[in-house]
């Protein structure tokens, strides 16, 4: 664990460090959001916070491979990070190549598809699907198709909610601490090398988020852009991918302290990734729905998110960015404690937070303007 914290305390201290880097690069080569109708700044901001948070990730990796315990583990664990490194390197530059010159939709879907395919071609591919009960054996062409999309479909998820300063980016930092949390349990329990590719990746990632953060929580002084989104999406699909190639699919193992639940490492490592991302992912559900409904193309831009509802029915900017990581934390931590243990006060705890956000999310407005108006 120890060796863990280090990478990601590397992650988070280069990615800070070259922030300012990036962002004055940023206004020197004119990668600049402009304000627009559907945007929520006031003042023009730089992008290039994805290459900052690349800096960040191969940072991590290189310690990695001089600490005494990770560097000592077989090929297959790096083999998988330097995949991600590679394909993550193709996405946050397809990225770059927009923050720049704003690439139309299909021209960043090709990008996302060839990163997807880099991946997979170094390696990094599903090998089998997870069923209730029983699992699916892919074949190679299989396995790379399912490995391609869920990466596009994480990456696109964490585009379409990068609305708000620092949203996209905290969402994600608390995705990836609890697929780590995931990750680790998981190689403890079923008595596996705690040097696991996926707790790499996603200690990185989570230690990457935080070092953006001064930069880009409200108010930004800089934005991640496409090119930190997609990244952040695509390492995050891929430690998923990277998971469920490190464990059996027959292996199910007791819950933590005897619990009466099982670890299912063939399901859950799927599943993860679309709970700890369920904002996003319902974001994206309902804006292709809305805009294809309206008969626009999917990818349009509008006023619509769910971040943008918050701000309508009252909340702040800062409030409903962090109403929106309590949401994030809610569900990812939720799923985690549920896949790990047993017991019906798990649920009652659960059901109570539930509650609370909810009370958070439709009642802080109301309060609020009883208070100013008297």
């Amino acid at each position: 664990m120890r060796e863990y914290l280090v990478i990601f305390g590397v992650a988070l201290g280069v990615t800070y460090l070259l922030s300012s880097i990036a962002r004055m690069a940023a206004q020197r080569f004119g990668a600049v959001a402009p304000v627009r109708d559907r945007d929520v700044h006031a003042i023009p901001t730089p992008y290039f916070g994805g290459p900052a948070m690349l800096g960040g990730l191969f940072a991590a990796y290189i310690a990695a491979t001089t600490l005494p315990f990770l560097s000592g583990a077989n090929e297959a664990l790096f083999s998988d990070v330097r995949a991600v490194l590679v394909g993550g390197t193709v996405i946050c530059i397809v990225g770059v190549v927009d923050d720049l010159y704003e690439l139309d939709a299909l021209s960043k879907f090709a990008g996302q598809v060839l990163a997807g395919v880099i991946a997979v071609a170094m390696g990094l591919h599903f090998v089998y699907l997870p069923l209730p009960g029983n699992y699916f054996a892919l074949d190679q062409a299989q396995g790379m198709i399912l490995t391609v999309f869920l990466i596009v479909a994480t990456a696109n998820a964490v585009n379409f909610v990068d609305g708000l300063d620092g949203l996209a980016s905290g969402i994600v930092a608390i995705g990836a601490t609890a697929f780590f949390l995931y990750a680790f349990v998981l190689a403890v329990e079923n008595g596996q090398t705690r040097a696991v590719a996926a707790a790499i990746l996603t200690a990185s990632l989570a230690g990457a988020c935080l070092g953006i953060l001064p930069h880009n929580f409200f108010p930004a002084r800089m934005f991640i852009g496409d090119s930190g989104s997609m990244l952040l999406g695509f390492v995050l699909a891929c430690s998923t991918v990277s998971l469920t190639g490190q464990f059996p699919a027959t292996n199910i193992t007791e819950g933590v302290g005897g619990a009466s639940s099982s670890l299912l490492p063939a399901m859950l490592p799927l599943i993860l990734p679309f709970a700890v991302l369920m904002v996003p992912f319902l974001d994206m559900t309902l804006a292709v729905l809305r805009r294809t409904r309206a008969g626009r193309s999917p990818f349009s831009p509008d006023k619509m998110h769910l971040h943008h509802r918050l701000l309508e029915i009252g909340h702040s900017h800062r409030r409903a960015v962090l109403l929106m990581y309590a949401g994030a934390a809610l569900i990812a931590f939720g799923v985690v404690a549920i896949s790990l243990f047993a017991g019906w006060q798990l649920f009652v705890v659960i059901a109570v937070l539930t509650a609370l956000f909810a009370a958070a999310v439709f009642l802080l407005p109301v309060l609020e303007e009883r208070v100013w108006s008297s």
